[in-house]
């Protein structure tokens, strides 16, 4: 399954660009901010970063809204085509090593279409962009981790389905819920240090940014992703 690297943060694809030339505009919401430009981004007054990130080729339309970091969504018309076309997030910079953390949690509720592909997860990434952990909460549609299967285990108050894989430009581990939520809490600090201490497969990373968001693949006629409530803690 195609991954997001460090392009998507710089260039867009030219299949991408094409797609978003003419976007239709998304339904109206009455929030603080909204925008439909590819790489739409806000900083809310809590100093989350709202994005976007329409990062994948073949794109549709898509606008993001938000009041908060804790209310916000997305509208999105991607095609029923393969390979991942967004991934619009709200995004916590935490800037720790892992070993100076003491806690790292996030509490989520949203509210998710019941067709279309897509995941619903956090991306933590290593400040220098060379490791990613998804955590995926839930997932809908043909959509999959890359990598290959590690089995299961239970961190963080959930237990996940872990694959670990590379896309050429870093390496990903995937933690996918057993069973989908539409809200909870994630102790994300043992899962970070089981990567480290337990699997050995990676080091003291500092840990950058805590993305949480919607990986859309496909969004065919439209459909609306909601955060209700989101927020990350860490000390």
């Amino acid at each position: 399954m195609a991954r997001r690297t460090l392009t998507r943060l710089l260039l867009a694809p030219a299949t991408a660009v094409a797609a978003l030339i003419g976007f239709a505009a998304a339904p109206a919401h009455a929030a603080v901010w909204s925008s439909s430009d590819q790489w739409g981004n806000y900083t809310t007054s809590d100093n989350y970063i709202l994005y976007n990130n329409i990062w994948g080729s073949g794109a549709g339309a898509q606008s993001i809204w938000a009041n908060s970091s804790s209310n916000w969504g997305v509208w999105a018309d991607h095609p029923n085509t393969g390979g991942i076309k967004s991934y619009p997030n709200a995004k916590k910079i935490v800037n720790k090593p892992i070993t100076s953390l003491s806690s790292l949690t996030s509490s989520y509720n949203v509210t998710v279409p019941s067709s279309g592909a897509y995941n619903t997860s956090y991306d933590i990434w290593d400040t220098d962009y060379d490791y990613e952990v998804m955590l995926w909460v839930n997932y809908n549609g043909a959509v999959g981790p890359l990598g290959t299967s590690q089995g299961t285990v239970t961190l963080g108050g959930h237990t996940w389905a872990v694959y670990k894989g590379d896309n050429g430009a870093n390496e990903v581990f995937s933690f996918l819920r057993t069973s989908d939520s539409s809200s909870g809490t994630v102790n994300i600090l043992p899962i970070l240090k089981w990567i480290k201490d337990t699997k050995g497969w990676w080091g003291n990373e500092t840990i950058g940014d805590v993305q949480f968001g919607y990986e859309i693949t496909s969004s065919q006629g439209g459909l609306d992703f909601r955060t209700n409530s989101f927020n990350v803690s860490s000390s």
